[in-house]
């Protein structure tokens, strides 16, 4: 008797004031599942509906599923396409996958064949990923580099008093996975300022991640 897979869907659409119908889209992937059924096991066992942007994480479908993903309770999850499982960017779509995978749990696209954590392209998929994740990651660096360095030339103090510092630079540069020290040398904040404001984040890691190999061969965050 063939294994059950048990599988869950996630759809989001865009418009919170139901223009747009995620029926649309559900239907075709429990067509998709059932007729998968006979062959690989798969069985739909929940669904998973937000109709929120998905450019932020927060949305209250998506924060479900992950927290069911961490406690086992299905084994593949299936999405339209990425851009309606996340919109956040590059890297934080691949801290999503990889959040997954360490769950023990498969992720696939209707849409987008070569988007299967099951299927023969899942290790080039996610180098691919990897490797535009850290180019963004070198963007964001950069950035904020820059609109320092414009306060500088300016004539504006950097640091020192944290009402100066752009919140939301911060923000996004602990989301991606930037370590404390890298914090202090971008803003000029100190070690306890960057505790304190990582804890009001809801993101109270301090220390550095563990590395990584990247598919390039250099070292990255795990984080990322």
């Amino acid at each position: 008797m063939k294994q059950l897979v048990r599988v869950v869907l996630y759809n989001r659409v865009s418009d919170p004031r139901g223009r747009q119908e995620p029926e649309n889209q559900a239907r075709q992937m429990r067509e998709r599942i059932e007729s998968q059924k006979k062959e690989k096991g798969w069985v739909l066992v929940k669904e998973y509906v937000d109709q929120y942007t998905g450019s932020k994480s927060d949305r209250p479908a998506f924060e479900e599923l992950f927290r069911d993903a961490r406690e086992g309770k299905f084994d593949l999850v299936m999405f339209w396409s990425l851009d309606r499982f996340s919109r956040e960017g590059v890297l934080e779509t691949l801290k999503h996958l990889e959040t997954l995978t360490e769950c023990r749990v498969g992720w696939i696209s209707l849409t987008e064949q070569y988007l299967d954590s099951l299927g023969p392209f899942r290790d080039a998929v996610l180098a691919i990923l990897a490797c535009i994740a850290k180019q963004e990651r070198i963007r964001l660096s950069e950035r904020v580099k820059a609109a320092l360095q414009r306060k500088k030339d300016e004539g504006k103090k950097i640091g020192g008093r944290p009402k100066d510092i752009d919140w939301d630079q911060f923000a996004r540069a602990c989301k991606v996975g930037f370590s404390t020290e890298d914090l202090q040398r971008m803003f000029g904040l100190s070690p306890n300022w960057i505790r304190k404001k990582r804890r009001d984040l809801g993101n109270p890691q301090p220390v550095d991640a563990p590395k990584a190999k990247d598919p390039t061969g250099s070292e990255t965050r795990a984080s990322i």
